[in-house]
């Protein structure tokens, strides 16, 4: 009988045994787990020189707009709006775009300098991935002077653009057709 006691414990406390040795081991885990994300955010937050200096830099680049353009265009919430409205628009982001331009609207800013930024943006063309801001740095470029040229500018407005070498009209390539009555 007391063999049967003792078996029927041993049974019981090896079923114990795994699923306590499995929450052990899965508690530690997780624990070392936080431990490391803890750290990870405190080597890569900013300086406290870094946030006051691009802090800064945006109520230097929010000065510099209303500087540049006369009426609501300028206003510092107008450029913070439409600006972002323009880079959601980059980024194929539309829905997102259209809400903040709803809420650009209801400031009572233009509708056509977004136009016009994305349009100056849409012609500087690529951006390159290697320069982090870029972006944004071409965006305020374009929304202080929505009216800014591309400095390789030799291809006319309103020509398509060709890879390769550049195509002949066809009107220049053929000869000139004669009437039939004209005189030989």
């Amino acid at each position: 009988m007391r063999r049967l006691v003792f078996g029927f414990q041993n049974a019981f406390l090896r079923s114990l045994a795994v699923p306590a040795f499995a929450l052990l081991l899965g508690v530690s885990g997780a624990s070392a787990q936080s431990g490391a994300q803890e750290q990870k955010p405190a080597a890569n937050a900013p300086s406290p020189a870094d946030v006051a200096k691009d802090s800064q830099k945006k109520t230097d680049e929010f000065v510099e707009a209303t500087n540049a353009i006369n009426g609501p265009a300028g206003n510092p919430e107008c450029v913070w709006l439409g600006r972002r409205v323009v880079v959601l628009m980059w980024r194929d982001d539309l829905d997102t775009a259209f809400r903040h331009l709803d809420l650009y609207d209801r400031f009572g800013c233009p509708g056509g300098h977004v136009q016009a930024t994305f349009r100056c943006l849409v012609r500087f063309g690529a951006l390159d991935p290697k320069v982090p801001d870029s972006l944004n740095g071409r965006v305020h470029a374009c929304w202080i002077n929505p009216n800014a040229q591309p400095q390789n500018a030799s291809i006319a407005p309103g020509a398509p653009s060709l890879p390769g070498p550049a195509a002949a009209p066809a009107a220049a390539t053929q000869p000139e057709a004669k009437p039939a009555d004209a005189p030989k």
